[in-house]
């Protein structure tokens, strides 16, 4: 990918190639997806079921992502608070996504790919 600016004359000038690696668009769509109410977590067992949740220490962790010249798929293994609507907060987080990796990378995001790995069943804390 090019970054070309336009000087004064009209000129353009190609300072070089901006390259995003596939580790920081995960960072970027994992952030976005953890913010979503009715998000508990990512699951960090792709392949193998649902796995323990990570911290947000772990921020690539339950995410896929294909960078393709200027076009982006990513994948994510979420899992949902329980009693939450999960076509909602499915939808919420494919928004969410897209415009933050968009807005921040410049890149084409054609599919944002939501797998429901689990529900998180916690009992809510007593209030004092």
């Amino acid at each position: 990918m090019s970054n070309n600016l336009e000087n004064k004359d009209d000129e353009i000038i190609d300072y070089g190639q901006i390259k995003i690696s596939d580790e920081v668009v995960g960072i970027i769509a994992s952030l976005a997806a953890t913010e979503i109410k009715g998000v508990a977590g990512m699951s960090g067992g792709i392949a193998g079921g649902i796995s323990e949740m990570l911290g947000r220490k772990n921020f690539t962790k339950g995410v896929k992502v294909e960078v393709k010249e200027k076009e982006v798929t990513i994948s994510l293994y979420i899992i949902v608070d329980y009693g939450a609507k999960i076509p909602e907060v499915a939808w919420e987080i494919q928004e969410s996504v897209k415009n933050t990796v968009e807005t921040m990378t410049g890149l084409n995001v054609v599919e944002v790919n939501i797998n429901i790995q689990g529900v998180n069943i916690e009992k809510e804390q007593k209030e004092e």
